[in-house]
């Protein structure tokens, strides 16, 4: 019996074994997930998505970041293959040019340079964790950026936003095992700061007062939830459109949110020039031991 193996036999073999296995091999059921005891799945925990859609939703090529002259490489912008489901948004002429707007003026409009919130769903893909608390009526989520959060209303009586606000009104219903989420009125007027709110990243990207979204949340496994929003605004948008990602489980058994204020980081951009002559940055606190 000849025992040599060729390279392609050795290929055609495995190409058999895959086959032999059928759908089943990559089809296999889900790990049981977590339930609350009602039987919904329960996503409370900790929870960070690991992609570079915060730096821009589409796909991109690495490229300078703001400032290069000060910051040379630390501000670069890593390439990545986008989010954005089909790759671009699909903007209208209206969108197109406020987007080009927005991307010549991102120091001065990104509403993240000034602190702002970060709204949604750009606080589920920021990289910094958040964290999932679930009861039966309402899901609260905490994000570590700037404690923002959010209460999603669950299987209640819809009710319009009565105000809009950074992170928006949020209701929620179940779609078997999938929380199916409602986000409407959120703000798109940054306040003083002069600068347009409600960006999905830092290349501009938008939306407005008036824009609807869907969230779908769903397992994909006990410690990866498969998140999938839908933006829908005929002003700026010629369709609706979808973004998608995954979202990880933080593990670890000394899991915790720590704080991120970002005011303090934002007083010096915003109101470094009022300060008293003769001090500086440095010496408006105590210095460290």
């Amino acid at each position: 019996m000849n025992k040599r193996f060729t390279k392609s036999s050795v290929i055609s073999l495995c190409a058999a074994l895959v086959l032999l296995a059928g759908p089943a091999a990559w089809s296999q059921p889900l790990t049981e997930i977590p339930r609350t005891p009602s039987g919904k799945p329960d996503f409370s925990g900790i929870w960070q998505a690991m992609t570079s859609a915060h730096w821009n939703v589409e796909p991109h090529a690495a490229e300078y970041g703001v400032l290069p002259e000060q910051l040379g490489a630390m501000n670069a912008v890593p390439a990545g293959l986008g989010i954005v489901e089909g790759g671009r948004i699909p903007y209208n002429e209206l969108g197109r040019r406020m987007r080009d707007e927005n991307r010549a003026n991102l120091l001065d409009r990104d509403p993240l340079t000034a602190c702002l919130m970060p709204g949604t769903p750009r606080a589920n893909y920021l990289p910094f964790p958040f964290q999932i608390v679930q009861s039966t009526d309402v899901i609260l989520i905490a994000y570590e950026y700037a404690e923002a959060n959010r209460i999603l209303y669950v299987d209640q009586p819809e009710v319009e936003s009565q105000v809009d606000s950074w992170m928006g009104h949020s209701n929620a219903t179940w779609d078997g095992d999938t929380l199916v989420v409602k986000v409407v009125g959120q703000t798109d007027y940054a306040g003083p700061y002069e600068r347009p709110g409600a960006w999905f990243d830092r290349s501009g990207n938008f939306y407005t007062a008036l824009t609807e979204m869907e969230e779908r949340w769903s397992y994909a496994g006990p410690n990866h939830i498969n998140y999938e929003v839908t933006i829908t605004d005929p002003q700026i948008y010629t369709q609706p459109w979808t973004m998608n990602f995954t979202l990880y489980r933080n593990v670890e058994p000394n899991a915790q949110l720590l704080e991120f204020k970002c005011v303090e980081f934002a007083e010096e951009y915003l109101f470094g020039e009022f300060r008293k002559p003769g001090t500086t940055r440095e010496g408006a606190r105590p210095p460290r031991d």
